[in-house]
Parts: C-alpha cells; structure tokens; sequence
C-alpha cells in the first residue's frame, strides 16, 4: 500500500478512497461512534479509514465497548492495515492526553479535536487522503482552547483559505442550503442579505453541479414569512431581499425558484421536484430533514478544495460513556464522502 505522505500515482492508485476520520471531542461521543461504524466490515467495502484521534482514548474506547478490533496505530510514513478488523488510527498529537472527566468541556480535550482537525485537513491538501469526515467538537471546549470559531465550517475554511463556503445538511431525499444557523429566531430577518441569500443559492448550484452531479440542478427557495409574506400583508422579506437574490441568481443562469412558502415547498422537493431547499435559518430546515431522516443526516461544507462530510449532531457529553450512542449519522457521512471521492478519482 502507499505511504500516507505520498501522494497517490492515480493510475496505480488503489480502487477505495482513503477517508480520515477525525475523533472530534475525546470528551464526547466521537470515539464511540467511530468505534461502532468501523467495527463491520460494509463500511471497509466502500473505503479505507484512518481515524485521526488519540491512539489510547480509541483503545479504552474499543475495549469498554467489547468490540472484536485491534488499534492499530499507524505513522505518517507507514502503510495503511488492510483488514477490516484492525481500526488504523493516526495521533498527531506530541504527548498523549492526561487523565481527563469524559462529559465534560476541557480545554485540552478542545485542543486537541482542534488538532485532529488541522491534521486531516494537511493530509488532504497533500493528497494523501482523498477527503475528511469529522466526528463532533464541541463550541465551549476549543474556544478554551484558544480556537474562536464557531464550528468545524468557519475553521476549516480558515485552514484552507476557502473565502466562500457553507453548510449544506442532506438526509433523505432533502439536501438543504442554509443563510443562517445558530442564531436566534428574532435576528433572523436583520441578518437576511441580499448577498447572504445569493452566496446561499451559489453554493446549492455548486454543490448539485460539481459533486453531485445534476446537470441542471434545481435550486429551491424558501420564504421567510407565511404564504410568502401574501403580498406584504405578513411582511416584506420576501419583495425586500430574497426574491432580488433570486432574480439575480436566475440572471446569472442558475435554475432558482421565487420564493416559496416553506409549509409546502419541501414537499416538492421531498417528491423530486427541486434538488436542493435553500432555507433562512436553523428550524427551518432541520425539522423536515428530521422528520424524514432523524439520525442519518450527513453535514456537508460546500466550496471547500477538499472533500469534507460530518455528523449532524454534537458531542452529546451526557450520555458519553453509556454505550448508547447512535453512529447512523457517521456511518452517513462515511458513505457520502466515499461517494463523493470516488468522483474524484
């Protein structure tokens, strides 16, 4: 097999990607999760994991779980294990962690995800993974650590040099844009630009074009207010700033819909109408996706120069240790990723 740190002759490469998975928070559900996905073989079908973590926090985690798999631990210049019961696990970190309360918000467990992170993201601009999936960080825990961003898609963007990116959330059958996300209901319309808006809709066409790869994608816009504001009646956003961004997304030939009411348009897209809901803020959104896809949706970052899907939820500190934690989501973002550099192949 080839080096980590060599990158890979695409002729002679082998026929599955190499994903690194990062362990997230080592406080949160992270380990677990990528203890559980990695543990069947379906997965090792479609890819060639490294987990890209803390070598002794993936071995306690894989023993307190009792699963049939070996840690192993692989350095940047040795080649990947091929069997699906050994996890490969990569630790960039200089010393191992101290003894640290699982469940809890720490300024080393938050650097370190911070770490994992930046690892995974030079491997991948060397060419020496083809993409990255990303357990959960936790926000508290890596600006104790120094790192102010509010989540994985400010700091990756950061580290790459990426001046626009976005979070678009697929599940199901929605693949879903978003203007806004953590922000409260009451800023929402404030924070609504014309050019947020654009940007948004720029993001759908590039994701469904480029790694999808819908010819002619159609694009889906949600209206803030009730049946689309009803001509002012119910308020002004719409005439305002989203149908402007719409009508300018159209001149710029992107297939973009006037805005719709939310309460029937994600039906449409749910049947195959549109390939991609832009949505205004958080709820927006995520209940439908929810609705049809609790614990299976994948996060995608958008305009990244590098493959890169993620969980969609958090580190989950209270019930980290329990044993319960659901890996759909990752196993997920696995798939994705797998699929999406097989296209890059």
């Amino acid at each position: 097999m080839k080096s980590l740190l060599n990158k890979p002759n695409k002729p002679n490469r082998p026929d599955k990607p190499l994903l690194g998975i990062t362990m997230g928070d080592p406080a949160g559900i992270g380990p677990e999760v990528i203890a559980k996905a990695l543990a069947g073989k379906t997965l090792h079908r479609l890819c060639r994991p490294l987990v890209i973590g803390s070598f002794p926090v993936m071995q306690q985690t894989v023993k307190s779980l009792k699963l049939k798999m070996n840690v192993i631990r692989v350095e940047d210049h040795e080649p990947m294990p091929p069997r699906p019961n050994l996890l490969a696990l990569l630790d960039p970190l200089d010393h191992p962690l101290g003894r640290f309360p699982r469940g809890v918000a720490a300024a080393e467990t938050g650097a370190a995800s911070v770490l994992f992170i930046k690892k995974a993201v030079e491997l991948a601009q060397l060419g020496c993974i083809d993409g990255m999936v990303t357990a959960p960080i936790n926000k508290e825990a890596i600006n104790m650590a120094g790192c102010h961003f509010p989540g994985h898609t400010e700091l990756l963007a950061d580290l790459t040099k990426t001046e626009e990116s976005g979070m678009m959330i697929i599940g199901g059958p929605l693949r879903i844009m978003f203007v806004t996300t953590h922000v409260a209901i009451k800023d929402v319309p404030s924070l609504l630009t014309q050019a947020k808006i654009e940007k948004a809709i720029r993001l759908a066409h590039l994701a469904l074009r480029n790694l999808f790869g819908v010819k002619k994608p159609r694009v889906d816009v949600a209206a803030l207010n009730p049946h689309a504001g009803e001509h002012g009646l119910f308020g002004d956003e719409e005439a305002q700033v989203i149908l402007p961004a719409a009508r300018a997304s159209q001149a710029q030939g992107i297939r973009a819909s006037d805005p719709l009411p939310a309460d029937t348009l994600f039906g449409k897209a749910a049947r195959g109408e549109y390939d991609a809901v832009v949505a205004l803020y958080h709820d927006q959104g995520l209940i439908p996706l929810k609705l049809v896809a609790f614990g299976t949706c994948v996060n995608l970052t958008v305009g990244l120069p590098i493959i890169r899907t993620s969980v969609d939820h958090g580190t989950a500190f209270d019930i980290v240790g329990k044993g319960i934690a659901d890996p759909g989501s990752l196993i997920e973002a696995i798939k994705l990723a797998a699929k999406l550099t097989e296209k890059r192949c």
